[in-house]
């Protein structure tokens, strides 16, 4: 039989009607945070453009640039550590906080004289994007309705990938430093936008501040949408929450929250051991040791995730978050097998234009398939499955696992795919293949419900 507490959190979520208006400041909530992620996506995506570049003009050997382009993940595990600290300042000052780390970031490379100022630039920036990954889904999810969350959530991840093709098309035509300037550019923008959204409602609940709640919501739904519904099953469910106990970080390893952490973590590590950041911070290395035109490669890696990415943001909410990650993941073991596979007939000394082609024929369908929804989907997962009440904690423990198995993966890339570059790829196959089994029997669908019913259904019903 449910406890009384479970039939508090449960008892109230059907009340919230179906479909809300899609209003100007909603819209521009979420254009803001997309800016933030277009601020992660051009830093993520410099690296691979940048590298010759910056090797030949500060004279830096293969371990210096190795270092330099994943400290950027160690900067995000910094992040993600911090994250839950910076709760208590609120969503959109946290937003600013990240856009300064990364203006100063980029400032630093822009100017860079040696190894360490380039270093101390990229770990700014990998702190920025280590509070936005937390910062931005949450945010999106908190104040939009059930019926448009999964694409919304979705659109801002979708800005990454398209950040991430515009530097590597843009790589072609900049030098180093005109890279980076470009890649500041939307921090600006970020930085102007914040000033005219409101606050999270739920962030408001759960700091007590009821009347604002009211106000962000009539902000976002627009004056002529009743929001005391809605505001009252906010403030209810929080309340409840909050009252159900005293909570402390060594509480978030309580078994009623088994599934959540299960679920947020397993996806991230999954996701990064399946080759996320390798890929994408060092796909020039892979198409020049492929025997690919690296120019032309990195444009069409570049081009081809521009039309799949929106699609993340279309299936979202029609197909659901589920099948959604299980297709896209088995695209990317396709993907990762196939490049495998050319590398391996490459160390069999056969034709050397089929290692081309399999290699860029696999790099192309994994960089769709994580355009499609691979990447993305995650972390709308991550934004819904944490109660209130452990989100700052919950959100930071899985950015942190999330950038801390980035952060392996891109220092031990370059070192693991000169000693086998076959073997890496079809390691990222198994952990592509593994994301699959472990959606199937792990992973809820979270389509068409509250934030409230899924967390509730998912910590109370152990």
């Amino acid at each position: 039989m449910e406890s009384e507490s479970s039939k508090l959190l449960c008892g109230s979520s059907s009340k919230v009607e179906t479909t809300t208006p899609i209003t100007f400041v909603l819209l521009l909530s979420t254009f803001a945070a997309a800016c933030g992620s277009t601020s992660y996506g051009f830093a993520v995506g410099y690296s691979s453009p940048a590298e010759a570049g910056i090797m030949d003009d500060l004279g830096l050997s293969l371990a210096n640039y190795s270092a330099f382009s994943s400290i950027l993940t160690l900067g995000g595990a910094i992040g993600a550590l911090i994250s839950g600290r910076v709760e208590s300042i609120g969503r959109r000052v946290t937003m600013w906080l990240l856009e300064l780390c990364f203006i100063i970031g980029w400032l630093s490379i822009i100017f860079a004289k040696n190894i360490w100022w380039l270093n101390a630039g990229r770990l700014l920036m990998g702190i920025g994007a280590g509070l936005h990954c937390y910062v931005a889904p949450i945010y999106v999810a908190e104040i939009t309705p059930k019926n448009i969350r999964g694409g919304s959530t979705a659109a801002v991840t979708f800005t990454v990938s398209c950040a991430f093709s515009v530097m590597f098309f843009a790589g072609n035509f900049f030098t180093w430093r005109k890279l980076a300037v470009i890649g500041a550019i939307p921090c600006f923008i970020h930085v102007v936008c914040i000033f005219f959204i409101p606050e999270s409602p739920r962030w408001l609940a759960k700091i007590g501040k009821g009347k604002e709640v009211e106000a962000s919501l009539r902000c976002l739904r627009g004056d002529n949408y009743d929001v005391s519904q809605e505001a009252d099953e906010i403030k209810d469910y929080t309340e409840t929450s909050q009252k159900l106990t005293e909570f402390r970080f060594l509480d978030l390893f309580n078994p009623k929250y088994a599934h959540s952490l299960i679920v947020g973590v397993g996806l991230m590590l999954l996701v990064q051991f399946g080759g996320t950041d390798g890929i994408s911070s060092f796909a020039g290395s892979i198409f020049k040791a492929a025997g690919c035109s690296t120019g032309f490669s990195s444009t069409m890696m570049a081009m081809i995730q521009l039309p799949f990415a929106p699609s993340s943001v279309l299936l979202m909410d029609n197909t659901g978050r589920r099948p959604l990650l299980m297709v896209t993941a088995t695209g990317a073991c396709l993907g990762s097998f196939l490049v495998g596979l050319g590398f391996l007939f490459q160390d069999y000394q056969q034709s050397k234009e089929l290692t081309a082609t399999l290699v860029f024929t696999g790099i192309l369908v994994y960089s769709a398939c994580f355009s499609a929804g691979m990447g993305g989907t995650p972390w709308v997962i991550m934004s819904e499955i944490f109660p209130i009440n452990i989100k700052g904690q919950g959100g930071t423990l899985v950015t942190l696992a999330n950038w801390f198995s980035s952060w392996i993966v891109t220092f031990s890339f370059n070192f693991i795919f000169q000693w086998s570059s076959a073997g890496v790829f079809f390691v990222f196959a198994i952990f592509c293949a593994s994301i699959v089994f472990f959606v199937a029997k792990l992973v809820p669908e979270t389509k068409g419900r509250t934030l409230e019913e899924i967390q509730a259904s998912m910590t109370l019903l152990q």
